[in-house]
């Protein structure tokens, strides 16, 4: 991901005739305040994330660690993202990524609310992501 941009890698599964008949959903994760290996840590449990990668979702990180950073926090736990960005590259996952949903899940309203809704994505808080279907 050099510059900062969002793999191309994963850009094979962006067209709407290969996702078949599911609704295709971008979940962004904030880290800090947001998932359980945060400082300070989050409800986010790294088993709820790979819940809903198992179902299918593309998922990665928008946060303000660096990019390897994140990349290494998902690593120690086995899980493989799909994106690792900074804050204000959630425009450049939307146009990376086909999605018939974009979330963003953040704590803070001055950052992770207002980047993800000037981005298009949804914006939820740490306690209303939990009780989404696709974490249960």
């Amino acid at each position: 991901m050099a510059g900062g941009s969002v793999s191309a890698v994963t850009t094979t599964r962006l067209t709407h005739t290969q996702k078949g008949p599911h609704t295709v959903i971008l979940i962004s994760f904030d880290i800090d305040g947001t998932l359980e290996v945060g400082d300070p840590p989050g409800v986010l449990t790294m088993a709820m994330v790979q819940r809903v990668q198992k179902q299918g979702c593309v998922i990665g990180s928008c946060s303000d660690r660096p990019m390897s950073a994140q990349r290494a926090i998902w690593a120690q736990h086995n899980i493989a993202i799909d994106f690792a960005v900074g804050k204000m590259m959630l425009p450049d996952v939307k146009a990376q990524f086909v999605a018939d949903v974009y979330y963003h899940i953040g704590d803070r309203e001055d950052l992770d609310k207002r980047y993800a809704l000037e981005a298009g994505f949804a914006f939820l808080w740490p306690h209303e992501a939990m009780v989404q279907p696709w974490f249960l």
